[in-house]
């Protein structure tokens, strides 16, 4: 089956170490239903594998992809809500809940244990999937599983997220990351004012579109202090989220494409009450949240581009560059 995969890792040049091309279909423990491939797309987490970031050589070839949009080819026992045939989404966390294994194993995202979704066929746990939104077309719903994931539960999560209610206000650093352009639409959907940053003039325009209220240039100075910043860019920016936030507010971080060394600005930390919250991705509760909210809302995730799987390294540089708004999908042979 046709596949994007890590044949190796390589830090100094992730790109180096992707491949594309044929691979055996592989083993999945039992209780995982294959879903045909319609389209995925590049997340951070697919660079951060190449460059040998929570992945060892030893374990390559490793398939790629966090997220998924495909066809059930047969429904799973247990699940009458599912049919032959149907358009399905998947959550692609594996915990003791929905691995099929031994109970006690440590939670992952496909790609880091098991073999991820960039390819023809993929396997998913029969428990992790769900009906594909009727309006998304499969590249807008495969975006749906890591980037609006993470951001619906940064924002939503009671546990890991910010806990904002309509009417608060948010800034989003990084308006045209994938993430941060679904946090726009997400914050603005719920009630919230919605500030966010961007480093150039057409970035601004594209996080206004979106739903933003108001946008500024990096590090500018907002109106007022927000309740909640949400930022997935680093050390570039973290600074400027810890000064944005009002005394008692929340800042959650999920990622660190600018690096991970800000400085740590302990001090207004303490004195104002700032509250820090990590997240990864979301639970599969929130995912079903997530699913619900953007049916009811009709809202669409912004795709700058797809690419033919054939032509996944275009994808790849894409998002590697920075070049695009949005997410960047890849759509596999039907």
């Amino acid at each position: 089956m046709l596949a994007v995969y890590a044949a190796d890792v390589n830090p100094g040049d992730p790109l180096a170490a992707l491949a594309v091309g044929e691979l055996d279909e592989p083993e999945a423990p039992a209780g995982w239903v294959p879903v045909r491939t319609r389209a995925v797309t590049v997340n951070h987490h697919d660079l951060w594998s190449l460059a040998g970031v929570g992945l060892r050589a030893g374990q390559t070839p490793m398939i790629l992809g966090t997220d998924l949009c495909g066809v059930l080819e047969h429904a799973p026992a247990g699940r009458p809500d599912l049919h032959d045939g149907d358009e399905v989404v998947a959550y692609t966390v594996i915990d003791a809940d929905t691995a099929g294994v031994v109970p006690g194993v440590r939670r992952s995202i496909l790609s880091e244990r098991h073999p991820g979704t960039m390819s023809q066929v993929v396997r998913v746990p029969a428990a992790n999937l769900f009906a594909k939104p009727v309006h998304c077309t499969p590249a807008q719903a495969a975006a749906l599983g890591t980037s609006w994931l993470t951001a619906y539960s940064m924002l939503f999560s009671p546990v890991t997220g910010a806990r904002v209610q309509p009417g608060d206000s948010v800034l989003v650093q990084g308006a045209s990351g994938g993430v941060a352009s679904a946090a726009i639409q997400l914050a603005h959907a719920a009630g919230l004012e919605v500030f966010a940053t961007g480093r150039t003039e057409a970035k601004r325009d594209y996080a206004a579109a979106l739903g933003a209220d108001a946008v500024l240039e990096p590090g500018g100075r907002l109106p007022h202090k927000v309740d909640a910043v949400i930022d997935s860019v680093g050390a570039d920016t973290w600074g400027h989220s810890i000064r944005s936030v009002r005394p008692g507010g929340t800042v959650v971080t999920c990622g660190a494409t600018s690096g991970d060394q800000p400085g740590a600005e302990l001090t207004r930390i303490f004195f104002q009450d700032i509250r820090i919250q990590g997240n990864t991705m979301g639970t599969r509760a929130d995912f079903a949240r997530l699913l619900r909210f953007v049916e009811h809302a009709g809202l669409v995730p912004a795709i700058h581009a797809t690419h033919p799987a054939e032509r996944a390294r275009d994808a790849f540089a894409q998002v590697m560059a920075g070049d695009f708004l949005g997410k960047v999908a890849i759509d596999f042979p039907a």
